[in-house]
């Protein structure tokens, strides 16, 4: 379901917006008291195959005006396996900006240790403008597919000034495609949502595991409605002060954890060429090289597009996300890359399911951030960022608007409303301890914003997985039990607590693929944006 050029209509709501534009958004927050109460959706389940349950709810589109204009969210659950322990609802919410929390639960539910399946009904949602709930569509496939295909992985000299055109065209797209819906899908509007679900369900407090930028949403959360915290694990989590109000602060750090994370592959590579099979010696050179074969002659895929070196940037920045369980998946695939086999799964372009993840990516973002509108700084800021994580960040510091980090050009450029943005603060004063966990190699999420959360937070307490890959949950066996623990009992791990238990890539060629290998390809090959959180079993 897609929202396009929705009309907000009456001159109340114009007058509200000209009064609310005028105030930071925790100014706004604190006034939303003084606003008629948001009607508690009403959920009228129906049976959705495999045991799940499915409906709709229906929120305000806009906060400021409760009860006008709503907008439709696309629910899901699975009742408590063991209805005589229930402690009430799960909330799983999943990574993005962009990813369906329906999909998540249907996905990932039979993987969830036996305690959460048993004890809680598990419930996610899609949220606004994301899915289900009025899907975010700026460029639509022919144009997303026409600018991945003309990216390179080696940009030119001049490739700065293309970058920004091609941003601000997809900033006009949106307007032309999304405008009326574009102000409202901001995090602070999704933690409004996310406390009328709990309502809807009969929750007194919300019990929530978030990932990645679910983290986010779960910070935000907690800031706003500190009281009605039961318990929040925020994996992967964001630095939200430098996410919200310094995102070039927040930017740098995930360029360089992401080359980071690939440097120590390739260094990985050469030290075991018997499993790696990349390289001849010298894998950071034959990388390098191939980037620019790929850009100069590109692969023939077998849909009839083609494969380059940005295909290849793009595949190893989410595959490397599954940590060193991956990394000899990664040679073999880097190899038959070198050889020009479009069935490398590091060859396959970006697709529509691609696209359905980008573009409320960038959307949501460009609304949660404040960048500083100096087009000087924005070029410094980019070209430095490129300069200092050669491996990867060319490619997506001068690429079109695809993923988190490089947002800059298309944000710096954003016209649109912020109306929906939560600035803060981040404390959480009264509410119950809440979990952050961070990963130490972690190259979406950098650990250190893990650690800031944590400080920010009264009440927060730290996990530290030390591992490769993004986010711990189902990853290790020490990390899910502390989460579980915590979700299901309320036991918080000790201060300082670490897990050190990350699968290990074998130190010679396997005859079998160590366990994830295949579905992490499928998981960020085939079938995209999948969020999975991973499976020891």
């Amino acid at each position: 379901m897609k929202l396009r050029r929705l009309r907000l209509a009456g001159a109340a709501v114009s007058a509200l917006a000209v009064a609310w534009t005028a105030f930071p958004v925790s100014a706004a927050a604190q006034d939303a008291a003084a606003l008629p109460a948001p009607t508690v959706p009403t959920l009228t389940w129906s049976d959705c195959q495999g045991g799940f349950e499915c409906a709709n709810a229906q929120v305000p589109l806009d906060y400021r005006d409760p009860q006008g204009r709503t907008l439709t969210l696309a629910v899901i659950r699975k009742p408590a396996a063991d209805s005589s322990h229930r402690k009430g609802t799960l909330f799983l919410q999943p990574g993005g900006p962009g990813n369906s929390g329906v999909d998540f639960v249907r996905n990932n539910y039979a993987d969830l240790p036996a305690a959460l399946r048993d004890d809680f009904d598990v419930f996610g949602y899609d949220v606004r403008g994301v899915g289900r709930s009025s899907q975010v569509v700026c460029w639509d496939d022919p144009t997303y597919t026409a600018a991945v295909t003309a990216a390179k992985g080696v940009p030119g000299p001049d490739a700065y000034e293309p970058a920004v055109r091609q941003a601000a065209d997809f900033d006009q797209a949106c307007r032309d495609n999304a405008g009326d819906l574009l102000p409202y899908v901001g995090t602070q509007y999704v933690a409004r949502d996310i406390d009328l679900l709990r309502q809807a369900l009969g929750e007194q407090q919300l019990t929530y595991y978030g990932r990645s930028f679910g983290s986010y949403i779960g910070t935000v959360y907690a800031a706003m409605f500190p009281k009605r915290v039961r318990a929040l694990a925020l994996d992967g989590a964001y630095d939200p002060e430098h996410y919200t109000s310094r995102p070039y602060a927040y930017d740098r750090p995930q360029y360089l954890a992401l080359d980071g994370a690939m440097s120590r592959f390739l260094d990985w590579c050469k030290a075991d060429q018997a499993t790696c099979g990349f390289g001849d010696g010298d894998p950071r050179g034959a990388f390098e090289k191939l980037k620019a074969d790929l850009d100069a002659n590109p692969v023939p895929t077998a849909n009839g597009g083609q494969a380059n070196g940005y295909t290849l940037v793009y595949r190893l920045m989410f595959n490397i996300n599954e940590g060193k369980v991956i990394w000899p998946s990664f040679g073999e695939a880097l190899r038959k890359a070198q050889l020009r086999d479009n069935t490398s799964f590091l060859l396959r372009p970006p697709s529509p399911a691609s696209f359905d993840f980008l573009n409320p990516n960038v959307v949501v973002e460009c609304v949660d951030k404040k960048y500083p509108s100096d087009p000087a700084l924005l070029k410094r800021e980019v070209t430095t960022n490129a300069r200092l994580a050669p491996l990867l960040g060319p490619a997506m510091a001068f690429g079109p608007p695809t993923y988190d980090h490089q947002h800059a050009t298309a944000c710096v450029q954003w016209k649109g409303e912020h109306t929906s943005r939560y600035g803060g603060s981040f404390h959480a004063k009264g509410s119950a301890p809440v979990l952050v966990i961070g990963n130490t190699g972690d190259p979406d999420t950098p650990y250190q914003d893990a650690v800031a959360l944590s400080r920010e937070l009264d009440n927060g307490r730290l996990l530290t997985f030390e591992a490769e890959g993004h986010t711990a949950f189902n990853r290790s066996v020490c990390a899910t039990d502390a989460i579980t623990d915590y979700l299901v009992d309320l036991k918080v791990p000790a201060r300082g607590a670490r897990c050190a238990d990350e699968t290990q890539p074998p130190s010679s060629t396997p005859s079998v693929a160590p366990p994830g290998t295949t579905l992490s390809e499928l998981r960020n090959g085939v079938n995209e944006r999948v969020d999975r959180i991973g499976s020891l079993r």
